[in-house]
């Protein structure tokens, strides 16, 4: 293929994956939103894992009279963890849920002030929130006299899903906190 036309099918990629709304992490999330990015194919296989336990549950509960003990609570983890992960997956993105009703009608100039105040107004929240998971995470984790003990469900299974489920809550604040530093950073290192 000679190099016009390598050229041609780049761009017909391109204009594919534009269209699609499959652009991937923003260039300016930096690496983190990259790695975000790629990360994403994990949880979106946890979600069709969770969607095939609960048809297996349906199965085994309604033809054999079967059910299992598991089957609920590994779905709601699943999910739980997906629906975690979306958060900092839409930002790198920048796919997020947003008004736009200044936002669209000012100038490019005006946009990227806008974007560099709302990523560092993002990135406090998020560090807030992180702060406020990690005093939970602490309580979950650890026991009075200080030994290390995730919280489990109480259940006949009794999983350390909750526990699990609030330390990765912790790791994806920290994380969409950083990875708001950097949107501001290069928001702000952008030419207009």
């Amino acid at each position: 293929m000679n190099e016009p036309d390598r050229s041609a099918v780049e761009t017909a990629k391109a204009v594919d994956t534009v269209e699609r709304g499959d652009a991937g992490a923003i260039a300016e999330a930096g690496l983190i939103g990259r790695l975000v990015d790629k990360g994403g194919i994990v949880f979106a296989i946890g979600i069709v894992a969770s969607m095939a336990i609960l048809i297996n549950e349906v199965f085994l509960r309604y033809v054999f009279n079967a059910p299992t003990i598991w089957a609920h609570e590994t779905t709601i983890f699943l999910c739980g963890i997906a629906f975690i992960y979306g958060g900092l997956y839409c930002t790198a993105r920048n796919s997020h849920i947003r008004v736009v009703l200044i936002y669209d009608f000012v100038p490019v100039s005006i946009r990227r002030v806008f974007d560099i105040i709302i990523s560092i107004i993002c990135a406090a929240a998020s560090a807030m929130f992180a702060w406020a998971a990690y005093l939970m995470v602490l309580r979950s984790t650890f026991r009075p006299d200080g030994s290390f003990r995730l919280e489990r469900s109480g259940s006949a299974w009794d999983p350390v899903f909750p526990g699990a489920l609030k330390l990765f809550l912790l790791f994806v604040l920290t994380v969409m906190a950083l990875q708001f530093i950097v949107l501001a950073v290069n928001y702000a290192r952008k030419r207009t």
